[in-house]
């Protein structure tokens, strides 16, 4: 028997028996090998999006494992294949998808909150979702590649150049991430985090990292700086404090790209916009081309992925790994396996 797990309600989840659906034309059934819990799944599983999912929901996008069976028209995927899933399905009729936008559709089907997702030991996906892994990428570590995706796509839309100086606000995975791309970028980079763990973890990376709580921060930008402030700053966080952080430490014409989900209105200082002629950025998800590059930053190491597990849990023991995640500590990135251990984590 396949197990799947799903949301229910509010800070409750059950595992039941996975529903394997056949893959019709143009769908893979895929076998996920590891699935990752984001922010996103957390949100959900506090209840913070019962409006949009569909209880009992299965959740879970960033994962990684490989493909069963193959529908009807299906030639360039067999049985076998090693993949990661671009978990967006869109309507191609919208404004957004007509402009080229088709990852801000109108109408995005995200596969995971929308639709069932990964968390469970048979998923069947359009075919058009899955992007290729290389033979030699562990499935533990390319299970990671999702939420890299995010930070190249971020870092695009920041237009991180060489030279430039880069504050990251929130030092969690994803911001994490960000500073690690950035750096590949050729910027200068200072994670702000509160966590002691995140910093050490960080630092390990190679990174620098502040404590807002030892210091201002935007005094050591101002020193670190010369006086001229950050380039870009990246609001990570989610935290009231992170965007007044992330908008004070900008130089002229800065620019701020917001990737934390902020639950409630949040209290901008405009004046500083208007003053230093700041640019404010949203970045929301990503395009295939992202997805391709962080395979590519994940296989060669750049992003150094076994570092930020910290654990790795069977797939029934996912209501303990969320409830660890929600009460914070020592914790990074916690991975499922939905093998039945016969699939071992390299390719």
């Amino acid at each position: 028997m396949t197990l799947a797990v799903r949301y229910t309600a509010a800070r409750t989840l059950d595992t039941a028996p996975a529903v394997t659906v056949e893959p019709g034309p143009g769908e893979v059934l895929l076998a996920p090998a590891y699935v990752g819990i984001c922010g996103t799944d957390l949100h959900i599983f506090h209840g913070d999006m019962d409006a949009r999912v569909s209880v009992p929901a299965v959740l879970g996008h960033e994962m990684s494992g490989r493909v069963l069976k193959v529908g009807a028209g299906v030639t360039d995927w067999r049985a076998g294949d090693a993949v990661t899933v671009m978990p967006l399905h869109w309507d191609g009729t919208c404004p957004a998808c007509l402009a080229g936008h088709q990852h801000i559709c109108r109408q995005l089907d995200f596969i995971g909150i929308d639709s069932p997702g990964a968390m469970q030991q048979r998923w069947t996906v359009p075919a058009d979702t899955l992007v290729r892994l290389p033979q030699s990428l562990a499935l533990d570590r390319a299970a990671l590649v999702e939420p890299t995706a995010v930070a190249v796509h971020d870092v695009g839309r920041a237009g991180v150049r060489a030279g430039e100086r880069v504050v990251v606000v929130g030092g969690g995975p994803v911001g994490v991430l960000i500073a690690l791309v950035a750096r590949a970028a050729g910027a200068e980079v200072r994670v702000v985090e509160l966590s002691a763990h995140r910093r050490k973890l960080a630092e390990e990376l190679g990174l620098t990292t502040w404590d807002p709580a030892a210091g201002d921060v935007v005094e050591a930008v101002q020193e670190w700086s010369g006086g001229a402030g950050a380039e870009v700053a990246f609001e990570v966080s989610g935290a009231a404090g992170g965007v007044e952080t992330a908008v004070e430490v900008l130089g002229a014409r800065g620019r701020l790209c917001l990737v934390a989900i902020h639950s409630r209105p949040r209290e901008v200082n405009l004046h500083r916009f208007f003053w230093r002629e700041l640019t404010l950025v949203g970045a929301r998800l990503y395009d295939r081309a992202d997805f391709e590059r962080a395979v590519e930053l994940v296989a060669d190491g750049t992003v150094p992925a076994e570092r930020l597990i910290s654990r790795v849990v069977p797939l029934a023991e996912a209501p303990a790994a969320f409830a660890a995640l929600e009460g914070g500590g020592d914790v990074m990135k916690i991975l499922l396996d939905c093998t039945d251990g016969t699939e071992g984590a390299a390719a």
